[in-house]
């Protein structure tokens, strides 16, 4: 068996588990966020709010987070207990800021900056 034959069958396979794949995965919500953003948004976004008085209502705070990048430049992340994070999201095409203080069971939006 030649090199060429080879390498037609690994691709031959290798496409056929593709399509199998995608095919089972179609109708799941199935998310690879494995990334540091990824993963403090998704812990940010399962948790229930504390406002403080910012005027925020929990609609526009969700938007924020899903078009959100956390910036870790301006975020705390080594503390112990509640780490707080800097987070630049979008919402009806305004750039908004959150800063939140990100605990076990609740997320407290410290500030905001519109």
């Amino acid at each position: 068996m030649t090199v060429l034959q080879r390498a037609g069958y690994y691709l031959g396979g290798f496409a056929l588990g593709l399509i199998v794949l995608s095919f089972f995965l179609s109708g799941k919500k199935a998310s690879c966020s494995y990334g540091p953003n990824a993963r403090v948004i998704k812990n940010i976004s399962g948790k229930t709010f504390e406002y403080g008085g910012t005027g925020l209502d929990s609609t526009k705070v969700l938007s924020i987070l899903r078009s959100g990048e956390v910036d870790f430049s301006k975020s705390n992340t080594k503390l112990d207990s509640c780490k707080t994070y800097w987070i630049d999201g979008y919402y009806n095409e305004h750039e908004h800021s959150l800063f939140i203080q990100n605990c076990d069971s609740i997320a407290t939006i410290l500030k905001t900056s519109l």
